[in-house]
């Protein structure tokens, strides 16, 4: 006597809304070394914000005058560069959310009704 095992395909359910995406630290365009993610995360807090902070004031500020650069880099402080470049980016961020949450719904309004295919249960 020989039995058969059916598996049950697992339905993979697509997210509705682009808040109920899965978010993976792994898909994130930052290069991240397994098992060090947290202290990557960390330097990435630290020295990104910074480096924009530096070039904003350097190509917007300074006007891309080295002079210039040098002697308004040596009355602000870390802090103060490290602030404005953390607007650049949060700045950045909020754009990209956007553009995806828009590309995402577009994407699930033309897989509606007419491109699902039938299947025989």
């Amino acid at each position: 006597m020989t039995y058969t095992h059916h598996k049950k395909k697992s339905k993979i359910v697509e997210p509705t809304s682009y808040a109920q995406k899965n978010v993976k630290i792994s898909d994130a365009p930052l290069f991240f070394i397994e098992g060090l993610e947290h202290i990557f995360l960390l330097v990435y807090f630290i020295f990104l914000p910074y480096l924009a902070g530096l070039i904003f004031l350097f190509v917007y500020i300074a006007d891309r005058d080295i002079k210039v650069f040098t002697a308004l880099n040596s009355n602000n402080s870390y802090l103060l560069t490290w602030t404005i470049g953390y607007e650049i980016l949060a700045a950045l961020a909020l754009i990209l959310i956007m553009k995806n949450a828009i590309m995402f719904s577009i994407q699930t309004a033309r897989a509606g009704p007419s491109n699902k295919k039938f299947v025989i249960p």
